[in-house]
């Protein structure tokens, strides 16, 4: 969401290089859930949301329940900040110590694309290399 939408292209680069097809969406606001990411996920096999912000109460939360409103049954991962007490650091160094960064998202989202396939070794994902 916002500013972590740069990210998100970069997270559906390192999935396209595993062979993952992606679509990324930058809502223009979080609540409501724009009715047409119903009929988008249903499209996809499985939905990730990335935030800064906290995944309690947050957008992967509320696109949880849109879903399951819609009645659209594919499976959600939220990525964002957890409930927990948070070190004093650098935002680049807090992000990467919850696993909130490209590589990190990558990774876990290839694994669970893995799973879903039936797979249950995933390789592991690089940052690109310029």
């Amino acid at each position: 969401v916002g500013a972590l939408a740069p990210m998100c292209l970069e997270i559906a680069d390192l999935l396209d290089a595993q062979g993952i097809s992606s679509t990324v969406v930058d809502p223009r606001w979080v609540k409501p859930v724009d009715e047409a990411l119903a009929p988008l996920a249903e499209r996809h096999r499985v939905v990730v949301t990335v935030e800064d912000n906290s995944r309690a109460g947050g957008v992967g939360s509320a696109v949880a329940q849109a879903l399951r409103d819609a009645g659209v049954d594919v499976p959600l991962r939220d990525f964002g900040i957890p409930p927990v007490f948070l070190d004093h650091a650098s935002r680049g160094e807090v992000m990467a110590d919850i696993g909130l960064t490209a590589p990190d998202i990558a990774r876990q989202v290839t694994g669970l694309v893995a799973k879903l396939d039936g797979r249950f070794e995933s390789r592991a994902v690089e940052p690109a290399r310029d």
